[in-house]
């Protein structure tokens, strides 16, 4: 392991977020090889390094991996200035601390990948990756033929980019609104709801099923569980890690 700054290694650890953690350090409850130590910003080689909290060693959290059913009505966030309902809730059941890769809309609902891997999270989000998601969009009204094939040709402008949707499936329709699956590929703020949006038919609920070979079978809004071995070997063949 390279060198970190310590309040980085004691949040990965699983010891604190990293501003407690540097609230522990100018407390001087912090030492490196049994040295009280008050910089915030010192780095650790914690390979070769003791680390100790209150005369406790703190050694390296496994890595560890977990899909979460991202309920409705939450931020995709570990804190939030302005007092809203966040995920962190849910993860204070986990054993290590872990963060989302990712993000979904506090409206949006479905999968999440948990994770502490930090390099197996920024493959997944890489763009060189192509990792896929998939997601159920319920829209207003009954979108033509026409402009669903409009959006795959022309797709739409999103954060300066033109982005085009991999495929859109009519799934059912109702008297009012029509539910299709949509694979999108790097997956950019707010994607689904401006492509349906750009031909007048907004989303009112959104779902995401699936994320590359992740899928959120068996699962009920605001459930967690562990990847089982053979989803992260899928995984981890798929990233290449």
């Amino acid at each position: 392991m390279a060198e970190v700054r310590l309040n980085k290694y004691l949040a990965e650890a699983g010891v604190a977020s990293r501003r407690k953690a540097d609230e522990l350090i100018r407390a001087g409850r912090v030492t490196v090889d049994g040295a009280v130590v008050k910089e915030v910003g010192q780095k650790v080689d914690p390979e070769r390094q003791e680390i100790a909290v209150d005369g406790k060693p703190v050694r390296p959290a496994p890595k560890v991996y977990y899909l979460f059913y991202k309920p409705a009505g939450y931020l995709t966030a570990l804190s939030d200035p302005h007092g809203r309902p966040t995920i962190a809730s849910f993860l204070k059941r986990l054993p290590y601390r872990v963060f989302p890769v990712g993000r979904l809309d506090a409206d949006t609902e479905g999968l999440l990948l948990l994770t502490n891997d930090g390099e197996l999270a920024n493959r997944l989000l890489h763009p060189r990756y192509g990792i896929k998601r998939l997601y159920e969009a319920t829209v207003k009204g009954h979108p033509s033929p026409a402009a669903i094939k409009r959006l795959l040709e022309e797709g739409i402008e999103v954060e300066g980019r033109r982005v085009y949707p991999k495929a859109i499936r009519l799934k059912g329709k109702g008297p009012h609104t029509s539910t299709y699956e949509v694979v999108v590929g790097e997956g950019r703020k707010r994607e689904v709801r401006k492509l349906f949006a750009s031909i007048g038919h907004p989303v009112l609920k959104l779902k995401r099923l699936a994320f590359g070979p992740l899928a959120l079978r068996g699962l009920r809004p605001g459930e967690i569980r562990p990847l089982s071995p053979k989803e992260l070997r899928t995984l981890r063949k798929v990233l290449k890690v």
